[in-house]
């Protein structure tokens, strides 16, 4: 018959208050039990959830943390946050008096770091650091600014469509492999055009979290960043699935109060959760191995307090608190694109709008692969240039006329010359909002594209010359033409800017269509 815990438990006290006067239960304790991460300990009367224990090794000598989190009447349920193999039965547990606390400043940046914030890049020690704790409160209501400054992507269908302002918490939704990953670092790069001509405290500040990945799969993701100048203003922060599943509960919270340094500081960060479903996934573990009952509606009742309690820290604060932002994408994987499934249906209620990734779209070679009709912003045009906005509100009415006669015109055959114009304008219009990856684009950029294609300067050109023709209109007008450094000053397109404009095409209309 299997021994259970309280009976242990039992028997220790007995002995131990025979020499209560030499042993502080209240203030020390001894392991129970140990396995897959969980440690029981009797004692620690005295001890705080969240407050972190020191495990000491008789084998060894040596200490290992852990993190209180269940506080019984008979004993106390710790995850363990290093090695629990040398950790045994009866090893002496002290208490630290301490709550988690990380190493956050600019010394990471340009660093890949575990939840601690300790480097795991290489061997170099930080400097230019401080430490601060894992759990913060998200700023008050008062505390906070409307989202009104654009946090430009870089990407076309997301700065025009959904756009994605400084303090927003947009989700990105979708099945494995739809290039979810490739949105958010997308966003990061595209940082590097602006944060090259601003100082150091208007500069966007990135932090990409890691959770539950492979090794291989994080030193892409660093390798690209690299590659494109990106560690210069980011942090890569990794609980890796090699580390345990305290370490993968962590870091999100860690990552955050990294980005937190910077909106307190009034500087500006963006912070990628990849992914929040293995984030989920190793809460319930914990949960599980702590014996927690699931709660109500199943798997860990609390995810949801958890996931909200991390969001809610993004923010837009006051100017009275210094104006600094934290904007964060979080990433959230569904099965066969169920969006009503638990964790997605929660983190959905939690966030400012969603981009949902579809797998169709993305084998027919749409890329990004956004379904325009499921996506949305909550926080819509306020983030938007008036430029952006001038362009985008007819490409959601081409978007929406196109989508609603693409499933008639699969029906009959005969269709009308208006109906043939719509269908083939809403081809051209999917054809313009594709982007390669690592490619993101200046926001003038993206309006001298979407002008050309509203005011129909792409009328005479075939849909499979779309984007040949995109290519060379952006190499003309870089080359030849002040247009693009005029939106970008003025955030709009003024009279003299649209005149500079339309004789721009026009002159170069007839050449783009020879050369392609």
């Amino acid at each position: 018959m299997k021994v259970k815990a309280v009976e242990i438990s039992t028997l220790l006290q007995e002995k131990i208050s025979e020499f209560s006067a030499y042993v502080d239960v209240a203030e020390t304790g001894y392991v129970l039990s140990v396995g897959d991460g969980i440690v029981r300990i009797f004692g620690l009367e005295n001890v705080k959830s969240g407050e972190f224990v020191d495990i000491i090794s008789t084998e060894t000598n040596k200490t290992v943390k852990a993190m209180a989190i269940n506080l019984e009447p008979d004993n106390v349920g710790c995850m363990v946050v290093g090695d629990d193999s040398i950790i045994k039965e009866k090893d002496l547990v002290k208490r630290t008096y301490n709550t988690a606390s990380i190493n956050v400043g600019r010394g990471l940046v340009g660093r890949v770091v575990n939840a601690f914030g300790e480097p795991i890049d290489s061997d170099e020690p930080l400097t230019n650091v401080t430490s601060a704790g894992i759990e913060n409160a998200s700023p008050g209501i008062m505390d906070r600014k409307s989202i009104s400054e654009p946090m430009w992507t870089g990407i076309r269908i997301v700065d025009a469509l959904f756009p994605i302002g400084r303090g927003q918490r947009e989700l990105i939704i979708g099945d494995r492999q739809t290039g979810k990953t490739a949105i958010a670092i997308d966003a990061i790069i595209n940082q590097k055009k602006y944060n090259d001509k601003l100082p150091d405290s208007e500069k966007v500040y990135c932090i990409y979290v890691a959770i539950g990945q492979k090794r291989s799969a994080v030193a892409r993701v660093v390798q690209t960043l690299m590659e494109h100048g990106a560690m210069d203003y980011t942090i890569v922060v990794a609980a890796t699935a090699s580390d345990p599943a305290s370490m993968q509960y962590m870091v999100p919270y860690a990552a955050c109060s990294m980005g937190e340094y910077f909106r307190d500081n009034g500087m500006h960060a963006l912070i990628v959760y990849d992914d929040l479903t293995k984030h989920a996934v190793a809460y319930r573990q914990i949960s599980l191995l702590l014996r927690r009952p699931p709660g109500r509606e199943a798997f860990p009742g609390d995810i949801f307090y958890l996931h909200a309690r991390l969001l809610e820290r993004a923010a837009k604060l006051s100017d009275a608190k210094g104006g600094g932002s934290l904007t964060a994408l979080p990433i959230v994987e569904t099965q066969a694109g169920d969006v009503a499934a638990y964790i997605p249906t929660n983190v959905i209620s939690i966030t400012d709008g969603q981009l949902f990734l579809e797998g169709e779209l993305f084998h027919k070679g749409i890329r990004p692969a956004i379904n325009i009709g499921v996506s949305v912003s909550r926080v819509g045009s306020a983030a938007q240039t008036k430029a952006m906005k001038s362009v985008a509100g007819n490409i959601k009415i081409g978007m929406a006329q196109y989508h609603e006669l693409s499933s008639f015109s699969q029906f009959g055959s005969g269709l009308d010359i208006a109906t043939k114009e719509l269908l083939t304008n809403g081809e051209k219009i999917v054809e313009v909002l594709k982007q390669p990856q690592y490619r993101p684009l200046r926001n003038s950029e993206h309006v001298v594209i979407l002008y050309a294609m509203t005011y129909g300067y792409l009328k005479d050109t075939d849909v499979k010359k779309v984007k040949q023709f995109e290519t060379a209109l952006l190499t003309a007008i870089r080359n030849e033409s002040d247009i693009l450094d005029m939106i970008d000053t003025e955030d709009k397109i003024s009279d003299q800017c649209k005149q500079e404009l339309d004789q721009f095409l026009e002159r170069f209309k007839g050449k783009l269509h020879v050369a392609i």
